[in-house]
This record gives C-alpha cells, structure tokens and sequence, in this order.
C-alpha cells in the first residue's frame, strides 16, 4: 500500500472487533520507534483493549511495533479488512450499514455476571453494534479524531456551520466510544475491589451507550464544562432545542426518560432518517 491515500482512506477508520486500523498521520508517537514508523506509514493497527500500537502499514508491507504483535487477538480479521481495503483502493463499506457482530462482546459481558437479555429488559436499552467503518467529522474539544458514521459526520459538521451563522459555537466532546472502552471502563473498577452492581450505579453496561454505534455525541460550548447539566441554560442548548431536529439530531436523555438514566442535555443522537 503507498504511503499516500486518497483522503476517503485517509478520513476513515477501519473497525474489527479487537483491532482498529487508523489513518497514521492521527496518531501521536509514543517512542522514537512508533516515530519512525508513522513517519512512513498509512495506516496503523491499534489494539483496541489497550490502545497499544501493534503494527504500521509501510510501502513494503508491515512493520511490527509490539513484540509478538501477529499473534494478538483479532489480528487476522483486521488484516483481512486491511486486505479488502487494499483490493479496492477505498475502505471496505465506506457508505454502508455494517456492523460488527455482538457474539464477543456477550460472552466477555458473562465473564461479567451480566445477562445481556435481562440488563436489556431491566433498562429498556438494546444492545449498539459498532460501526465496521468510520468516517472522521473533524476533532473534538480536546483535538482528538471525532469518529462517527458517514451520516451522522456530515449532519455534524452542517449542524455546527449552520449554528456558527447563526453565531452559536457548537463543539463536539466526545463521540464514537468502543465496547472496549467501556469493558476497560468495568475491569480496572473490578481490580480496584469495586462489585459490578456497583459499577453499574454509575457507568452503562459495556454495549449499551449510544456512543457505541457512531450515531451519538456529546456536545459543550466554548466556556461551558462539559456534560454538565448546567449545558442547559446555555444559548447553545436553547438553539439546539430549536433547530437540531431539522439535522436528524435528538436529544436521548430528557427527564423522565423511560432507561432512568440521568438528564443529559448534552447528549445527542443522529438518526438518519430523521
């Protein structure tokens, strides 16, 4: 694969199940050797547990940057998906629905105690698929890749330019969120002696945010903390409430919202028929 892509290749995550294949010049190196590499590199496959950088696509081929990388889980899906893109000259399902399976994420959600059908029924949450593909949809507050579906990127960035006319400063807080990182979220809780049932006072069950799905994000205004209630009293909110529907976008959480999660006037979803 050559080092430069067109920029559909360039704006697109690649998603599997255990590893993600990001654009390289996203990424930040971590060592002099991850340095070198991205130097070069298209593509990155990203551990999605852990975040740790396995290995960099090279106009020669891959170069390992994690000792043992080829023998991670998931590697052989990911080079698939990295060989289908190849193929194509453009990622695999650019514009499609896809999604991944959710067969992994329920046995790792039993080694949990959770029964994903009973959670479900508990809260009236379904279970949210990730994306196979993302589109990125600019950066976040904090400058980090915002990552949504295609559909739900471009809606974003009219909303927020249709908002800036209107001389209102949308900015995005966060966006896609992986099964991973929220596991990740439960098992460092757990190694620090917290109980699930504890965890689940505050934190979602692993596959049940919106954010899993590339469909939702979090939304501030310059000056405001983000995901604070107090998001409501904010000229951003009242022209949210006036004018986001008109994108497809809706807020998830009012009051009294039947998954007796809390008012979050900052989280909002974009349904494509919308």
């Amino acid at each position: 694969m050559p080092a430069r892509l067109p920029s559909a290749i360039i704006n697109t995550l690649l998603n599997t199940a255990e590893v993600e294949l990001w654009p390289a010049g996203l990424l930040r190196a971590r060592s002099n050797t991850d340095a070198r590499a991205l130097a070069r590199a298209s593509r990155v496959l990203r551990r999605k547990d852990d975040g740790r950088y396995l290995a960099a696509v090279v106009p020669e081929g891959l170069v390992g940057l994690l000792p043992g990388w080829s023998r991670s889980a998931g590697m052989d899906q990911a080079l698939d998906r990295l060989e289908a893109a190849e193929a194509r000259g453009t990622p695999a399902g650019l514009d499609s629905t896809d999604v991944l399976p959710l067969s992994g994420l329920r046995r790792r959600l039993a080694t949990l105690g959770l029964d994903a059908d009973d959670y479900a029924r508990r809260t009236g949450l379904d279970l949210v698929a990730e994306p196979a593909t993302l589109a990125l949809a600019g950066f976040d507050r904090y400058r980090r890749p915002l990552w949504l579906t295609r559909a739900a990127g471009r809606a974003w960035q009219a909303m927020r330019q249709a908002a800036a006319h209107d001389r209102i400063a949308l900015d995005a807080i966060s966006g896609y969120r992986s099964h991973a990182y929220q596991l990740g979220i439960f098992e460092r809780k757990r190694a620090r002696g917290q109980t699930v049932a504890q965890i689940l006072t505050v934190n979602a069950a692993p596959g049940y945010s919106e954010h899993h799905g590339g469909h939702a994000l979090d939304i501030g205004t310059p000056g405001e903390a983000p995901a604070e209630e107090s998001f409501e009293a904010t000229d951003a909110f009242a022209w949210l409430t006036a004018h986001a529907a008109r994108f497809g976008f809706h807020m998830s959480y009012p009051r009294g919202n039947p998954h007796g999660i809390v008012y979050e006037p900052w989280h909002w979803r974009h349904d494509a028929a919308g």
